[in-house]
């Protein structure tokens, strides 16, 4: 794809090392210590190992030695060792009797020896790792080698999804896009997941057109070219892939293909904003963990309070690895509405919100039916600044014009 002239702050955004997904492989690795095998059984949970097959079992390179013997070797082999120095050669040469060529080999060892580690690398062992390991370090690795240092970069993935529907959540992923995009001048593209009522097309006033229903429907198909055919241009540095929000037709779209189709504009494009619809099926579940940064944004009544939780331990449980998501409270202040203080909203989910955005139907409504942008209409709002701000941690850049008006909560940790 075509693209506009990066930015001092563009600069290299996008995922990092330890960010990106280890591609579709077979991982067998077989142990000589509890711990050795208990790092690794931790990395094969992780979202980046998502696509990869893994088995870890105990053996060590005697072990791999004896199961190659009739099995053909996978498309990665871990194995460790007890060995130092010259044994471990040994060993390997037994191993190499039985290893296909094009099996790459990662050694862990117990001794932090350089001469080994070249000697391995002089005999073809991809990588040699010292004991005990890291699971983001080994998944780093892994990625590395399949990468390679002349990868080209992949964009960063940001899902916004609302603990309940009519919260706002498509219209903060909206404009948070935008900041990236017009004050950070990231190039930016938005995904609308909402197929049969998707407001993208509606909140930047463009023709929603057939453009990610036809990615979704033949996801194989999705190439640079076709990606730049199908998305449309708002402004130098943001694209919007809006849903096509029509009820006569039926969306009946595999699981699958809602990976495909962000793995391919997360290949053409640093930042990602994913429009994740308020719904709750296997392939939104999988959109939502496998994100690089997740924003939950959520009222404070009991519904918002019910779901934000059950959605929090889901994403505690399958992303250890991964900092918690970042939680948004907004139409926060409605008159003559009851609220739960957010004190007890924040102690009942076990997290403070890093953002509090006031009600303002003014404001809302006003871009809502132009339109347009917060920043369009009001750009001193305390709303407009909030977002503004969100812009920022998710990206890990400071955007400069900011207004001091306001009564939103200062963020809580530092972005990235």
């Amino acid at each position: 794809m075509s693209k506009a002239p990066a930015s001092e702050n563009q600069g290299n955004y996008g995922a990092a090392s330890h960010e990106r997904p280890v591609p579709r492989i077979s991982i067998d690795a077989f142990c000589e210590f509890p711990d050795t095998q208990a790092s690794l059984e931790r990395a094969a949970t992780d979202r980046r190992l998502s696509k990869a097959h893994v088995n870890v079992q105990p053996g060590g390179v005697q072990g791999a030695v004896t199961h190659y013997g009739t099995q053909p070797t996978p498309n990665l082999l871990v194995v460790e060792t007890r060995c130092q120095g010259d044994d471990v050669i040994a060993e390997l040469e037994q191993l190499a009797t039985v290893c296909d060529e094009s099996t790459k080999v990662i050694v862990v060892g117990r001794v932090n020896d350089v001469q080994l580690y070249r000697e391995l690398t002089r005999r073809g062992v991809s990588e040699y790792m010292v004991a005990p390991l890291d699971p983001l370090h080994f998944i780093e690795t892994i990625s590395g080698l399949y990468a390679g240092p002349k990868a080209s970069p992949i964009g960063r993935v940001t899902v916004f999804t609302g603990a309940r529907g009519g919260i706002g959540s498509s219209t903060l992923a909206h404009n948070t896009a935008w900041f990236v995009a017009e004050e950070l001048k990231i190039d930016t593209a938005i995904i609308d997941f909402d197929l049969a009522f998707g407001t993208l097309g509606l909140n930047f006033n463009e023709d929603s057109g057939q453009g990610i229903a036809d990615a979704l429907a033949a996801p194989e198909r999705l190439d640079d070219v076709l990606l730049d055919r199908l998305l449309i241009k708002y402004g130098p540095h943001l694209s919007l892939f809006p849903a096509p929000a029509l009820l006569d037709r039926d969306y009946d779209v595999d699981d699958g293909a809602y990976e495909t189709v962000v793995d391919q504009v997360r290949n053409s494009i640093p930042c990602v904003v994913v429009d994740l619809p308020h719904v709750w099926a296997p392939w939104s579940r999988q959109t939502l963990l496998a994100a690089d940064e997740i924003v939950i944004v959520a009222a404070l009544d009991l519904v918002s309070l019910r779901n934000a939780k059950s959605i929090l331990d889901v994403v505690r449980a399958r992303r250890p690895h991964d900092g918690a998501p970042r939680l948004v409270i907004n139409q926060a202040g409605i008159p003559k509405r009851p609220e739960i203080p957010l004190k007890e909203f924040a102690a009942a989910i076990g997290q403070e919100p890093e953002l509090v955005l006031p009600f303002d139907p003014q404001l809302f409504g006003s871009a809502a039916n132009n339109g347009q942008m917060l920043a369009e209409v009001a750009p001193a709002a305390a709303a407009t600044d909030g977002v503004r701000k969100l812009a920022g941690a998710i990206t890990g850049r400071k955007i400069s014009r900011s207004s001091k008006k306001g009564s939103f909560l200062p963020f809580i940790r530092k972005a990235g």
